[in-house]
């Protein structure tokens, strides 16, 4: 730095008093310029007019290096020779100026740089989190109270079916409300909720419902973000088989080859879908399915939809990471 070149030059023959006062003035010159640069300059104008501030940086310097020569110039009042090298040396000491101000600035954009991705961290987890809270609360209502009917009704049959209605039931409610807050749950978990799922929904579903749930592939220790699949299949049956008088059918295949996965669910359609008679509440939209997907899973997921006449699918393929 350059005032370890000057200090060489001029602490020959001076008293140790002396040097201290020089190391001091530098120091509080350069506090003078990096605090006036870091509260004043940088806020104001680096981001919006960076070659102002670059400007204000190199005037700054100007202004302040006679400032600090003349002071060091008094402190070698009795040292003619010394104060001639000050002299001749102004452009090293307005260049070492120059330097620290700028480093200054350097550490500043580093800091706020690492203090930016740490809140962008914090604040994509507070929205994972916020998006599976909206996603468990957007399970479809009318599904719970009809499953409740249709075991009520058991009930009054006096099914056998009944007690292990209710302990799907229970499962799909343990599983919501606990397990869920994970980050990762295992897949073979989440397949379970999809087979408690589904054989509730065959309760209210009509007999000729064709209804069916395919797993190849070796599930193991495999992790995956919960309730990942339950939108689609939520949609299949709101928007496909509920609206069907007849051979209404749901098909879901999930294939497993290591961490590569891929989910398929096609459903039936009916040529015209009937205009609600209350708006729609529930379920969620595939617009906010591909944003969750894009912060748990980004570039590691895609998704193809075919939409006909009769039919709709929708395939998503994943790297489980």
């Amino acid at each position: 730095m350059y005032g370890t070149m000057v200090g060489t030059s001029l602490r020959q023959g001076i008293l140790p008093a002396t040097t201290f006062y020089n190391e001091t003035i530098q120091v509080i010159f350069f506090a003078v310029l990096v605090y006036f640069n870091l509260l004043y300059l940088i806020p104001n104008y680096l981001a919006k007019h960076a070659f102002i501030y670059f400007g204000l940086v190199l005037a700054s310097c100007a202004i302040v290096t006679p400032i600090e020569v003349l002071a060091l110039f008094l402190i070698y009042g009795n040292d003619p020779e010394n104060q001639a090298t000050l002299v001749d040396q102004q452009e090293v000491i307005y260049l070492g100026n120059v330097f620290v101000t700028l480093l200054a600035t350097v550490l500043r954009v580093i800091m706020d740089w690492w203090r930016y991705q740490n809140e962008k961290q914090v604040l994509l987890t507070q929205t994972m989190q916020s998006e599976l809270r909206f996603l468990k609360s957007q399970i479809n209502p009318h599904f719970l109270f009809n499953t409740l009917n249709n075991l009520y009704a058991l009930t009054l049959k006096k099914s056998d079916k009944a007690p292990e209605i209710v302990l799907k039931l229970a499962e799909i409610m343990r599983y919501m409300l606990y397990e869920c807050n994970e980050r990762r749950v295992h897949l073979s978990k989440e397949i379970q909720y999809l087979y408690n799922y589904l054989d509730l929904e065959r309760l209210r579903q009509p007999k000729d419902a064709d209804i069916s749930f395919e797993v190849e592939g070796h599930v193991s220790e495999q992790m995956v973000a919960p309730l990942l699949f339950v939108p689609f299949v939520e949609n299949s049956f709101k928007h496909g088989l509920n609206h069907a008088t007849s051979g209404g059918y749901v098909h879901i295949k999930l294939s497993v080859q290591g961490e590569d996965l891929e989910f398929n669910i096609e459903n039936s359609k009916v040529e015209q879908m009937p205009r609600p008679s209350h708006p729609r509440s529930g379920g969620i939209g595939l617009a906010n399915v591909r944003q969750r997907l894009q912060i748990l899973y980004p570039e590691n997921y895609e998704i193809i939809i075919r939409d006909e006449p009769n039919c709709y699918s929708v395939t998503l393929m994943l790297k489980m990471i």
